[in-house]
């Protein structure tokens, strides 16, 4: 499992560590993943997901994962969250030609 989250494509990022001496020692900064269950209005289930905290703030402040899901582009999303946008389109389309 990479240290990458679905939603937002955060990774590992590299660096120095600097010393009060100014030596520079590398060092990797990892994204803060958190393993959420988030439901979804449209499908009317619970999706697992391995997003970054700033990720599950940014869903809760765009109103749940149907909308941020709806605004993100395709290149960020992992390959499952691409399937689930793609799933949630289809049903949001079907519900708007039934109505």
């Amino acid at each position: 499992m990479s240290r990458r989250c679905e939603l937002t494509g955060k990774g590992v990022q590299t660096g120095n560590l600097v010393s009060h001496s100014n030596r520079k020692t590398r060092t990797r900064f990892l994204p803060n993943l958190v393993n959420v269950t988030l439901v979804s209005d449209a499908l009317a289930r619970a999706v697992r997901l391995r997003i970054s905290a700033a990720a599950l703030r940014s869903v809760e402040h765009r109103g749940g994962l149907d909308a941020f899901l709806a605004k993100a582009r395709e290149e960020e999303l992992s390959q499952n969250a691409r399937e689930l946008k793609r799933e949630i389109a289809k049903k949001r389309d079907e519900a708007a030609a039934a109505a």
